[in-house]
């Protein structure tokens, strides 16, 4: 059986502490909490304390850029939870907090039930997908492969 591991990143336009950014940092914990109890969650980036993976850890080398970083049981479950909660809102409004990401920022794939990616694996993803373009190795939500696309030592 596979999951589906999804990671995006975004490049903030000013700190979490800064005015600008009250509304989204207000409800960064409330969105990730909402995430963990919706139906398909399976698991989410954190640190060693539990804090949400919003911020910015190795590999990706940048003090403004925000890392989320989950594994879903299926795309559905993926899907209503980004385009049918509260959580739409802020994907709505993201130009407010994130600048314009020139490459791609967003990448999903398969996992094998149980595996837990890296963060380095994650971007390895990513950075297949900016190269390559999609394929069942690395993919995103208009270019959507089925998990049966994927070999065993992808």
């Amino acid at each position: 059986m596979t999951h589906l591991a999804q990671l995006n990143i975004g490049r903030l336009k000013a700190p979490l502490d800064n005015p600008s950014m009250k509304e989204f940092a207000d409800f960064l914990d409330p969105v990730n909490r909402l995430a963990e109890g919706s139906d398909g969650f399976i698991w989410r980036f954190t640190d060693d304390e539990g804090t949400p993976s919003s911020y910015l850890h190795t590999p990706f080398s940048s003090d403004d850029l925000l890392v989320n970083f989950s594994i879903w049981r299926d795309l559905e479950s993926l899907k209503n939870f980004t385009y049918r909660t509260v959580h739409s809102y802020f994907l709505k409004h993201r130009t407010k907090w994130f600048e314009k990401m020139e490459r791609h920022h967003l990448v999903l794939w398969w996992v094998k039930e149980g595996h837990i990616p890296s963060l380095n694996e994650a971007k390895k993803r990513l950075d297949h997908l900016q190269a390559k373009g999609p394929s069942p190795y690395a993919f995103d939500f208009k270019h959507v492969f089925s998990s049966v696309d994927v070999k065993d030592n992808e």
